[in-house]
């Protein structure tokens, strides 16, 4: 079992972070929060690929390891630390919630890194700010300025790994423009994704927002244009410590209000159908994805890690009952993301 306060490695910039602080924060689970060269100069472990947050864990042996990846990390914290939990009981509830979770994780994300990097007041903004909360504000400005040069240069020379390019750029930022008016019409009814109190998936659509609705320009400034709600729900979420949630507060399956189902709608626009061809892709070992979208043709880089997710979400619909299944099933058909546990791959 972890110990607490529970010690983690993180950035104010990274989505990832901010939705497990926030989340720690809503569940009053004690952290250390480590910035900067902290867990370096502690002595921790490093983990197999540097991800933020890295949070420091005993394995099963009881060493200290580090632990990323945010998906599995709220499952862990579930099963390890009672009270006050980010994930329905209701089985067909839960299976929705990890859906929007990852949804938020990997393709609203793909906005996140679009905005900041491919327009110039963006990267001003973040290569200015991010790198000196890593350096620390007390380094001199030359210094500053060539981490600002290197880490601007590196980011976004990645903007292809997320999917933005010439052919796909439009419809990144369609697709943002629609989410904040889709959460905005959710947010008039309820002030939550899964009803009255937060799921994993409102920390993980508040962590990529806490970037794109507060902190990059261009997104920032078309979010508080199109929803002074969806501006506002980004500064609650990051402490909800004092809500105090009821267990009747989760939404019901058969009452689900038709704003999130419109939310699910929107998954068949992009999210479903690429996370469908990438591991299509992966499969057949190509390099590359391609599918049509409603809105064209998106073309990327195969991505490994959604493979993973694709199987994470299809193993937690099979572990569902008969009967939770075809009410899950006709959910997603409504939604016209059947695919999403049905397409052959």
């Amino acid at each position: 079992m972890m110990e607490l306060p529970v010690a983690f490695k993180g950035a104010p910039g990274s989505p990832y972070t901010r939705k497990m602080m926030a989340l720690m924060r809503y569940r009053h689970i004690p952290y250390r929060y480590l910035v900067g060269d902290a867990a370096d100069k502690a002595g921790l472990p490093k983990p197999a690929v540097e991800l933020l947050p890295t949070f420091y864990l005993p394995n099963a042996q009881g060493a200290l390891e580090a632990v990323t990846d945010s998906t599995p990390l709220i499952r862990r914290l579930e099963r390890e630390v009672a009270g006050r939990s980010a994930l329905p009981p209701e089985p067909v509830l839960q299976f929705v919630d990890a859906l929007l979770e990852d949804f938020a994780d990997e393709w609203v994300t793909k906005a996140m890194f679009h905005y900041r990097w491919k327009f110039a007041p963006d990267m001003d903004k973040a290569g200015d700010i991010l790198p000196t909360q890593y350096v620390g504000v007390c380094a001199d400005d030359a210094v500053l300025s060539a981490a600002k040069a290197h880490f601007s240069q590196r980011q976004i020379g990645r903007l292809a790994v997320v999917g933005s390019n010439a052919q796909t750029a439009e419809m990144i930022e369609a697709s943002y423009v629609r989410l904040v008016d889709l959460l905005d019409a959710h947010l008039r009814v309820q002030p939550f994704l899964m009803g009255q109190r937060p799921g994993a998936s409102d920390f993980a659509l508040y962590g990529q927002l806490s970037q794109l609705a507060h902190f990059d320009p261009t997104s920032m400034a078309l979010t508080l244009q199109r929803s002074r709600r969806v501006f506002a729900w980004v500064g609650l979420v990051e402490d909800l410590s004092g809500l105090e949630p009821h267990s009747s507060d989760w939404a019901s399956v058969e009452g689900l209000a038709p704003t999130l189902l419109a939310l699910l709608q929107e998954l068949a626009q992009g999210y479903v159908p690429v996370l469908l061809a990438n591991a299509r892709a992966l499969a057949l070992g190509e390099k590359q994805l391609r599918v049509a979208l409603p809105a064209g043709l998106w073309q990327q880089g195969v991505v490994s890690y959604q493979a993973k997710c694709l199987r994470w979400l299809r193993a937690q619909y099979a572990a569902m009952d008969a009967a939770d299944q075809v009410r899950a099933g006709q959910m997603l058909q409504a939604a016209g993301i059947a695919d999403l546990v049905e397409a052959a791959l």
